[in-house]
């Protein structure tokens, strides 16, 4: 079964460049991705899988029956929206929207999803289980995944797997990565809430601008001195706006921020201990403030079982020469952690730099890939799929 799984994944590579360089010409923004579930859902019903339109808003689902009697139901889950970003390649199949850009290889995870839809239908009986395929709008704004599952997708599932491209890793290598992928993501709002007064008598006033600073100040300092350092803590604050002339002493500043964590139980401590520093400021300065801490997108845990599917099946479809263990976290976010709260589920990272020049990060606007990363993301993943139900339940 894995050489034939392979065989149909290079010979459906002519026509899977074709559809990524479609994609990335067509990019839609979070929410916006109309042309491109209407594209997925022809491409899927051509290889007969049963699809639904309009889920999530303007996600895709595909279901392909199993033959065998396992009741078990894999998912997989890949995003399809593009970044607001304005490209700044030289490719033939460049961006035609003006300002968006599929910067951070969505086209490439869209196109491997319907690449392993492609193959796993053609195994016809030989496909123990069901399979059902997640094509997710409005990942960029951590919404979609929400939105997905209030629709149902999650129900009967029992075992999720998902990818994201990574240019640090070569193309045709495949990064594993155990327990903690990416960080929980939450948002920060608080208002100092002082009073205004001379600028040439702050005695007689209270300097919300000068407190905020003081907020700011001790949080960060207290995260070296409070936080246990094994357990990262990433606070920025990335917006401050307060004041109303420079003569007049601010009597309100707004601060907007975002608190990154890997680990659940320092997640769920943050919101009172972020609270507990600013009221003792605002305290002692004789200021008020208002905080609002609202949860985002939890961390990626990925299951022990699924994530050792997910490297034997690299290993058996590429090589052991192309398994790199991914040794550390990141501290962004991706929402396919909504998807864990409902089943055990395993994200990977597929390699798409090239060897021979500069590969630029995500989210820039030159951002390429190689495309040769492709059939490599599909055989892992279809081989993953077959071999699920060989898998502890």
């Amino acid at each position: 079964m894995l050489a034939q799984i392979k065989a149909l994944a290079e010979s459906l590579a002519p026509r899977l460049i074709k559809i990524r360089r479609h994609l990335h010409s067509h990019p839609e923004l979070s929410g916006q991705e109309h042309q491109t579930a209407a594209y997925v859902a022809g491409v899927l019903s051509s290889c007969g899988l049963q699809v639904k339109e309009g889920v999530g808003k303007v996600g895709v689902v595909g279901e392909l029956a199993g033959q065998g009697a396992e009741t078990r139901l894999l998912a997989i889950r890949t995003d399809m929206d593009a970044l607001p970003i304005r490209e700044h390649t030289e490719l033939a199949f460049a961006s035609r929207q003006p300002g968006v850009m599929h910067a951070c290889g969505h086209d490439v995870h869209t196109t491997v999803g319907l690449g392993t839809a492609m193959v796993l239908a053609q195994l016809g009986q030989a496909l123990p289980g069901a399979v059902r395929f997640l094509f997710q709008p409005a990942e960029e704004i951590a919404q979609g995944a929400v939105w997905m599952v209030q629709d149902g997708v999650m129900d009967a599932v029992t075992g999720i797997l998902s990818l994201h491209v990574l240019p640090s890793i070569p193309a045709g290598v495949v990064g594993i990565r155990y327990g903690a992928l990416t960080a929980a993501a939450d948002d920060l709002e608080i208002t100092i809430l002082g009073e205004s007064g001379h600028g040439a008598r702050p005695h007689e006033a209270i300097d919300a601008i000068w407190i905020a600073s003081q907020v700011i100040t001790t949080l960060q300092q207290a995260i070296s001195r409070t936080q246990n350092p094994l357990h990262p803590v990433v606070l920025t604050i990335g917006q401050i706006n307060g004041g109303r002339a420079p003569n007049v002493i601010a009597d309100q500043v707004h601060l907007l921020g975002t608190v990154r964590s890997l680990h659940p139980e320092t997640s769920a401590a943050l919101p009172a201990w972020i609270e507990q520093i600013v009221a003792h400021l605002c305290q002692t300065y004789g200021a008020t403030y208002k905080l609002n801490y609202r949860r985002g997108t939890p961390s990626v845990q990925n299951d022990l079982v699924l994530t050792q599917l997910l490297e034997a099946s690299a290993e058996a479809t590429l090589g052991s020469q192309s398994i790199q263990i991914i040794h550390e976290p990141s501290l962004g976010a991706e929402d396919f952690a909504v998807y864990l709260q409902h089943a055990p589920g395993s994200m990977f990272r597929l390699g798409v730099g090239f060897t021979d020049r500069h590969n630029y990060p995500l989210h820039h606007p030159q951002f390429e890939v190689d495309e040769t990363a492709i059939v490599a993301g599909v055989t892992t993943l279809a081989y993953a799929a077959y071999q699920y139900w060989q898998s502890s339940p």
